[in-house]
């Protein structure tokens, strides 16, 4: 829930008219290496087209017999400038190809399977509203059946553990006493003449959206259909958390009696907090949530272990700190007695689920640019790398065959499932092949991690990538790609916005620094850039930059621009006035300027008070210290700025200030606005303008002089 970062958010609005099916499932047993080679065919290189049209992979689910799985699978359809999500269906034995199972136009997404593996609920739009509908899955099936129809949109869902009990998720008035009463206020709010909007507290706007007075409350109702009873009544906080978090932070207890989840409840201070803390309320809603844990900093993810003893979840230590690591406490069921299992490992961890046997939790976690797949033991703590490549996402456990199955993408391939034996020992075998015959006609540009001494002589990592059709003895203009968070990572995945792979195929090599402050390399190294925003990280980048041009000849250092989006923005901003002779150009998308300014407009104000070591009136050196507004003199270098109005986060006028100091000062610099996107660019077209945009940039700054005898 990084609140300055790029994250690789893959979600796009749905409603395509079209669709092109290219998926299947593959029976070839190849390794890892061999398909990444497969990437690199002779072929062209991938354009900002490709990129946006790649199909899209995510939400994998084993059924309960372990034979299938069903995944979402997004394709792009531009001429609607959306992308439509389907469910498939894959055999797990990879021998045959998958299925669609839905076929609404207008996107089915969230599979879940019902106990008995015969079928799958999953949220579409189907009946004009998203609700909760079923899909059978034998041969014999007939069409899909709608399983809720209540008066509000169902923005996700999770089943109890029989499957007798839905707990959906809807945006309600608090002091509503009942789901009619928000749908006639939404009514007389969309049908009254006077457009006024009143706050009495913050928030007045959150992300990308303008609160509205509703909350995200959680609601239980029979699978078979029915009554909705709010169990989350006239609690003052959203479940699941906004403004990213999904239905991963609410579960049923065991006997399905009742259900723990996730929460804020701050009151007027929510904006500066983040302490969520676990909360439990009956199935029933006879009476009000109780709270659960007492820890004044972040839990998450509570999931229960399949023996009903053991509830675990993800705590952070330090309050008013989102980037602290994550460590996974068990408490034993029902008792307050708990324990930290990872407390000794210094990663953050992510996505977990146990064994059926209830003694072993499969974690991921961030490690040393990639996101890696580990065992952990829950007993003694012990961890073990099972897979260690590239991005493993959405891990899960095919029991019956003894295998792991998870999405894995990197550098060059976008996201396909794999299977691998469950002790990590053995050959990974692919399942998906979702972007072949795209994949086919592409040379990707290889890429190569390093690392060198950074600030304070500590290990720095880094990433370099060839550009496609890399000839040796050729130098290469290179786009020097800083990422976001700070607490962040450029690591080794398939990005959709910030991909090196379209500067690889646009003829330029790419080299991107984990500079102090990224994530993955312990806490240590995450925490060091709270109040020194500009030092380390400046230093690692200009370390790292004259690393990597020692290390490889065919980069072209006096060819060369930097780029980055948010707090890469902002070091864009910092850079121009710090490292003004660092490079030919200059891309800030979504970036600080001032950040005194930016404190007064942003919505998660925890961020900037923890970072800066207070607010503007209590610590004004933290803001001071390291602002680019201050260092404007210095500023010579051609930017191009790029901003996005629903960007609540970073606001426009932070992009607008940049712009104007360029202009006032005299220096080359175009702004690239986009009313329709917020901190992200989600829409294709809008992304294909994006890169446009910024490969012209480049081209034109970093274009080699006429030779002598030319005119």
């Amino acid at each position: 829930m990084k609140p300055f970062s790029d994250l690789n958010r893959i979600d796009l609005p749905r409603n395509p008219k079209r669709f092109s099916p290219i998926v299947f499932g593959c029976a070839a047993l190849v390794s890892w290496a061999a398909l990444a080679a497969s990437a690199n065919a002779e072929g062209r290189g991938l354009t900002a087209l490709d990129l946006v049209s790649m199909n899209r992979l995510s939400d994998p689910q084993v059924s309960p017999d372990g034979a299938h799985i069903v995944y979402v699978l997004r394709e792009t359809d531009l001429e609607a400038d959306k992308g439509r999500t389907d469910l498939w269906l894959l055999p797990s034995d990879g021998l045959s190809e998958a299925r669609r199972l839905t076929t609404f136009e207008g996107g089915d997404s969230h599979p879940r399977w019902a106990p008995d593996s015969g079928s799958v609920l999953y949220l579409t739009g189907q009946s004009g509203s998203s609700q909760v509908w079923r899909a059978e899955v034998g041969a014999d099936a007939g069409e899909p059946k709608q399983v809720t129809d209540l008066p509000l949109d169902v923005s996700g869902f999770t089943l109890s553990p029989d499957g007798t009990q839905l707990a959906v998720a809807m945006e309600v008035f608090v002091d509503c006493p009942d789901l009619a009463c928000t749908v006639d206020r939404l009514k007389a709010n969309s049908e009254s003449k006077s457009s006024a909007m009143v706050y009495d507290r913050l928030f007045v706007r959150h992300w990308d959206t303008w609160k509205d007075g509703r909350r995200s409350h959680v609601f239980v109702v029979p699978a078979t259909g029915g009554d909705a009873v709010d169990v989350t009544r006239g609690l003052d906080g959203d479940v699941p958390p906004k403004p990213f978090s999904g239905m991963e932070e609410v579960t049923f207890t065991p006997d399905g009696k009742a259900l723990v989840f996730s929460a804020r409840v701050e009151g007027g201070s929510e904006p500066w907090s983040t302490n969520f803390d676990l909360y439990k309320a009956p199935a029933d809603g006879s009476e009000a949530p109780k709270q659960v844990t007492s820890n004044p900093a972040w839990d998450s993810h509570p999931t229960f272990s399949p023996d009903g003893k053991t509830l675990a979840y993800l705590a952070m230590k330090s309050p008013g700190f989102e980037a602290d690591r994550f460590r996974l406490v068990l408490r034993a069921w029902p008792s307050p007695e708990e324990r930290v299992l990872t407390e000794n490992w210094d990663r953050s961890v992510g996505g977990f689920f146990f064994s059926p046997d209830s003694k072993t939790i499969y974690a991921t976690a961030g490690d040393t640019g990639h996101v890696r797949l580990f065992s952990i033991d829950v007993q003694s703590g012990e961890v073990r790398e099972l897979w260690g490549e590239g991005h493993v996402r959405s891990p899960a456990l095919i029991p019956q065959q003894d295998l792991l199955v998870f999405g894995l993408d990197d550098l060059t391939r976008p996201v396909d499932l794999f299977t691998l034996p469950i002790d990590g020992k053995g050959e990974l075998k692919p399942l998906t092949a979702v972007n072949a015959d795209r994949l086919s006609e592409l040379d990707m540009g290889t890429y190569e991690q390093f690392s060198f001494k950074g600030w304070n002589d500590e290990t720095v990592y880094g990433y370099v990538v060839k550009p496609a059709g890399f000839e040796e003895g050729k130098s290469y203009p290179v786009a020097f790609l800083i990422h976001g968070g700070p607490q962040g990572s450029f690591d080794n995945d398939f990005h959709y916005r910030w991909n090196p792979q379209t500067y690889a195929g646009a003829g330029y090599a790419s080299v991107f620094i984990d500079f102090h402050g990224s994530t993955g390399y312990g806490q240590a190294f995450t925490d060091s850039i709270t109040g020194d925003w500009g030092g380390k990280p400046l230093e690692d980048l200009q370390k790292g930059w004259q690393a990597a041009l020692e290390r490889y000849d065919f980069l072209d250092g006096d060819r060369a621009c930097a780029l980055g989006a948010s707090y890469g923005g902002y070091m864009i901003n910092w850079i121009a006035g710090k490292w003004p002779d660092g490079f030919d150009c200059l891309v800030n998308h979504d970036g600080l300027f001032n950040l005194e300014s930016m404190y007064y407009s942003t919505e998660e104000l925890w961020f900037p008070e923890w970072e800066m070591g207070g607010t503007p009136w209590q610590a004004p050196e933290g803001f001071n210290r390291h602002n680019p507004m201050r260092y404007v003199q210095a500023w010579k270098t051609p930017m191009l700025v790029i901003h996005g109005a629903k960007d609540f986060r970073v606001v426009e006028t932070e992009g607008l200030g940049a712009f104007t100091a360029l202009q006032r000062r005299g220096i080359p610099s175009r702004f690239l606005y986009f009313p329709d996107e917020n901190h992200w660019v989600l829409k294709p077209n809008n992304s294909i303008r994006w890169h446009q945009e910024v490969i012209d940039w480049l081209d034109r700054w970093t274009a080699e002089p006429p030779a002598a005898d030319e005119p």
